[in-house]
């Protein structure tokens, strides 16, 4: 079973679309023992990180997606989820997050040239960095859609591949079997589909 893990701030929609796209049943759950006895989980968000944090807390599903990921289960953030894995987020303050892969969320303001606009929004090319299982299907310079007013920093040992926009921000990242993309492969069109393909195929 695939969890795709509802807690309140997903687009679960799309994502459901995406993997009937390639010929996968995603199981939409809000249930902490559903997400342990997963054999995958994914996990959505938008919005803004203390919003989010404090839902995945308050349904105790914090505890188990991080059960499961210590405990070998393949787990994939998807944008804001992609930022819940980290340890600390300074979007309006400072939250903890889940702790699965080390490293801070920062504003990109404070780091891309000035005058562009934020969020980054739009399709950029994949910089690779690393080997990931999750990019099987995808090379260097395919193109992926991104919004996000704020990026994955002090992470650069698990990033596996970059975006420019006046700055080289994280893309992706991986820790053994946690994944994260910064990026929405579910509005990527076919790039987006091969990496979930190759998601489901671990």
């Amino acid at each position: 079973m695939i969890a795709l893990i509802d807690y309140g701030v997903g687009n679960l929609f799309s994502l459901i679309s995406s993997f009937a796209a390639i010929g996968q049943e995603v199981t939409v759950t809000g249930d902490p023992e559903a997400v342990r006895r997963a054999d995958k989980i994914i996990l959505p968000g938008v919005g803004a990180f203390r919003d989010a944090i404090g839902l995945l807390r308050e349904s105790g599903l914090d505890r188990a997606v991080t059960d499961a990921a210590k405990g070998g289960t393949p787990l994939l953030g998807i944008c804001l989820g992609m930022q819940l894995l980290f340890d600390k987020s300074l979007e309006y303050g400072e939250y903890e997050g889940l702790h699965l892969i080390p490293g801070v969320v920062r504003p990109i303001r404070d780091v891309i040239s000035p005058g562009l606009k934020i969020p980054h929004i739009g399709w950029n090319p994949l910089i690779m960095k690393q080997e990931s299982p999750i990019f099987k299907y995808v090379k260097d310079g395919d193109c992926v859609y991104f919004v996000h007013s704020y990026y994955a920093a002090d992470c650069g040992e698990y990033v596996t591949a970059a975006a420019e926009y006046g700055a080289e921000l994280t893309a992706s990242v991986q820790k053994e079997l946690v994944f994260g993309c910064q990026f929405h492969p579910e509005k990527s069109g076919e790039i987006g589909l091969r990496m979930l393909r190759a998601f489901c195929e671990f």
